[in-house]
């Protein structure tokens, strides 16, 4: 009797936790992957949110970053991305009026902050005054493809310093390559996003100078749902969930604000 008792819990204990991982299959099944094209200057943030995102909901994000205006040219061109996390608001209804994204979906996640900085320790003053002095180059996104670009040329005009410094520049393709010349010392300094140098609400190393909004458009950064993910509910809900506090967070610990 004992060893048929035995079986038959062997059994019974087999038999649950066959349909418990059957209940979890559905969830699986149904788990879906994101394809985000994301600003360079949202990479970091990205990242941490695509983590959040993938452990609450199962879902995998896949991040491409890169120049707004590279992604607008691939995306034209049938790049098969379901989300475009953009550097500016123009370019994300550019693709809507166009009908190669869903209406409706657009909205603002983010505001961009332009910073002046230098991986040197005291060498960028509070009120940028260092642009009047000698250095060797000023790193600079190309304006023709990345907002922080377009936003640190108007920056130059405002304090009439284009014509003075233009032989100085050093033009990044997008504003990650940007940073990347001054944190290597190729560029003395340079416009670059403060995300990418602010780390838990800090700036984490270097001097920099945080440029007034005066000084330049809005950096208005718009999400918008391609027309590829029309029926993926993980891309509707990742563009759901940016909204939502807990991003808005992670959001603002990086120097956005909304």
């Amino acid at each position: 009797m004992a060893s048929i008792h035995t079986r038959r819990s062997f059994a019974l204990k087999t038999i649950a936790q066959v349909t418990f991982a059957l209940a979890l299959l559905p969830a699986a099944a149904h788990a879906e992957d994101v394809s985000v094209a994301v600003a360079a200057n949202f990479t970091a943030p990205m990242q941490k949110l695509g983590a959040m995102f993938e452990k609450q909901t199962g879902n995998k994000v896949v991040i491409s970053s890169g120049a707004t205006g590279k992604f607008y040219a691939q995306i034209s061109n049938g790049a098969p991305f379901d989300v475009l996390l953009a550097a500016d608001d123009t370019t994300p209804e550019k693709l809507e009026k166009e009908g190669k994204a869903v209406k409706g979906t657009r909205y603002t996640y983010a505001i961009g902050q332009l910073v002046l900085w230098s991986a040197k320790d005291n060498y960028v003053d509070s009120e940028g005054k260092v642009l009047n002095t000698p250095f060797d180059h000023l790193s600079i996104a190309n304006p023709k493809l990345a907002p922080y670009g377009a936003a640190a040329m108007e920056t130059l005009d405002k304090l009439k310093l284009t014509d003075t410094l233009k032989s100085r520049f050093v033009t990044g393709e997008n504003i990650g390559q940007t940073y990347q010349f001054v944190a290597t010392g190729n560029a003395a300094l340079g416009f670059v996003a403060l995300s990418q140098v602010m780390v838990d609400g800090k700036v984490s190393k270097g001097s920099y100078w945080i440029v007034p909004a005066k000084y330049h458009e809005p950096i208005r950064q718009d999400v918008i749902l391609l027309n590829k993910a029309e029926n993926n509910a993980a891309a509707k809900e990742l563009l759901k969930y940016l909204q939502s506090k807990e991003a808005r967070d992670v959001i603002q610990s990086y120097g956005y604000s909304f």
